[in-house]
């Protein structure tokens, strides 16, 4: 008994919509291929997250040594120095640079 055309015909075109899902789902920018690359990219995300997580809990250190109310004496005296050149006649300034 054969189907009717408009039957075959839906058939065949949900048979492409499936197919074309699965490729998808293979192949795609978020499929099976692609996860390593995603994985990949998530681990440079954490690392980048650690490395600024860091750099931010240096800056809130420094800031926190800035308190108006109780600055850091060698700190403000590092900034006074570096900023506005203010040294005396006996010193001897050697610097370090940062990483």
């Amino acid at each position: 008994m054969r189907k009717p055309a408009r039957e075959q015909m839906r058939q065949g075109i949900a048979l492409v919509v499936l197919l074309g899902l699965t490729g998808m789902a293979i192949a795609g920018p978020t499929g099976l291929l692609a996860w390593n690359e995603n994985a990949q990219a998530l681990d440079q995300r954490k690392a980048q997250i650690a490395m600024l997580t860091a750099k931010r809990d240096a800056l809130k250190n420094r800031v926190e040594l800035l308190d108006p109310n109780a600055a850091d004496a060698d700190l403000a005296s590092e900034l006074v120095r570096k900023n506005l050149g203010v040294l005396h006649a006996d010193e001897i300034v050697i610097t370090i640079e940062d990483e």
